[in-house]
């Protein structure tokens, strides 16, 4: 495995592993997601800067795309919750409750 490669790997391990080790924020769970959507976004550039191909030239800007998107999702997601429950803590929801 090159060092390009293990270090996108690496990447997106500590941010799964950061996602699973702390999830006591909101805050925290949408900045590991957004570390994975980094690592995945530097991986399939230098991917398609490598294979040259024309097919492979939109998929990293359509997943910055997508990124941007669910950045603007877990924000307004943020902003509701820490309005009607006072806090980010995602202990304090519960999904059962209306």
């Amino acid at each position: 495995m090159t060092t390009p490669y293990f270090t996108f790997n690496a990447a997106f391990m500590l941010g799964i592993l950061g996602l699973s080790l702390h999830r006591t924020h909101l805050v925290s769970a949408l900045l590991c997601i957004e570390a994975m959507m980094l690592a995945l976004f530097s991986a399939l550039t230098v991917m398609s800067s490598t294979l040259q191909l024309p097919a492979t030239t939109m998929t990293p800007i359509l997943l910055l795309t997508f990124s941007a998107c669910e950045a603007g999702t877990g924000l307004a997601l943020l902003v509701a919750t820490s309005r009607t429950h006072g806090t980010d803590h995602l202990q304090n929801l519960n999904l059962l409750q209306c």
